[in-house]
This record gives structure tokens, C-alpha cells and sequence, in this order.
């Protein structure tokens, strides 16, 4: 296991230095999971939730949230993301949306951050959009399912 690098040598959080990185093509996938009632993912599949395209409005705002990642958690360094991906697979017979979010940069830092909140704030807008018929709803399995490039290399979750 590694070292938190995220702390100087006196235990103080600051911003690791990435200037003597090498750039290097890389791409995070994270996934995230909103569990509903059947009645709720019939709404969101048929185009009736009342506040709109619900998927859509989610894909737009995990995109989105890739992109202020380094406004919303301390510490992560502002990218120069060049694609930022959010899909989205049902499972009628779970009652629930799969979210998979991707980041891809040339840079000197990873975007496992940018992946996570993509995922995240996407199934926070399927919640939000549909609270008002379903508040039992239940946000899960937020993790990180992929990531290359970078001196650490590629990782696959198991």
C-alpha cells in the first residue's frame, strides 16, 4: 500500500506537485448506482417524470460536474479534460440505473476524481428529478471501475 501524498512532512494538507510528471493519455471510469421503485423507472424510460428528460438532464450535469471537480473537492488540481463521457444502463429487473462516467485528459494527474464526480452528481440529478415520487430512493456502489495512464498504470477493480 502507498503513502498518503496528499500531506507535507509535518502532517499538513497541501497540493501534491505535479510539474515534473511526465504527460501521458489518461482515462478514469467510475460508476455510481440509483436503486427506485419500478413505477419511478417506468416514468424515467417512458419520458413523463415531470421535470423533464431525466437521463438527459443527468448525463448534462455529470458532464458538468466533471468539469468543476477541482471547485468542489479541495486539494485536485484543475484539468484540461478533452472528453468527458456518462452513460447510463437500466436493470428493470433491479429497479435501478447503472452510471458509468469516463474523463480522458493528456496531462500530468490522473481523472479518477473527474470520473467519480461525473458519476455521482449524475445520479444525485436522477434523485433530485424524481424525489418528488419517490424519496426511498437509494444512491450506491459509487466506485472507481477503471483507470490508465500515469507512473501508477492501469487499474481494473475486481
Amino acid at each position: 500500500m502507498g503513502e498518503f501524498t496528499h500531506f507535507d512532512d509535518k502532517g499538513a494538507a497541501h497540493m501534491v506537485n505535479v510539474g515534473d510528471k511526465d504527460i501521458t493519455e489518461r482515462s478514469a471510469t467510475a460508476t455510481a448506482r440509483v436503486i427506485m421503485q419500478s413505477e419511478t423507472l417506468k416514468l424515467i424510460l417512458d419520458g413523463k417524470a415531470k421535470k423533464g428528460d431525466v437521463l438527459g438532464v443527468a448525463r448534462l450535469a455529470g458532464i458538468m460536474a466533471a468539469k468543476k471537480t477541482p471547485d468542489l473537492i479541495p486539494l485536485c488540481h484543475p484539468l484540461a479534460l478533452t472528453n468527458v463521457t456518462v452513460e447510463f444502463e437500466t436493470k428493470e429487473d433491479e429497479n435501478a440505473i447503472d452510471i458509468f462516467a469516463t474523463c480522458k485528459l493528456k496531462g500530468r494527474t490522473g481523472v479518477e476524481m473527474e470520473a467519480l464526480t461525473a458519476a455521482s452528481i449524475a445520479a444525485l440529478t436522477i434523485y433530485d428529478m424524481c424525489k418528488a415520487v419517490d424519496r426511498g430512493m437509494e444512491i450506491s456502489s459509487t466506485r472507481l471501475l477503471e483507470k490508465s495512464g500515469g507512473k501508477s498504470g492501469h487499474y481494473v477493480a475486481t
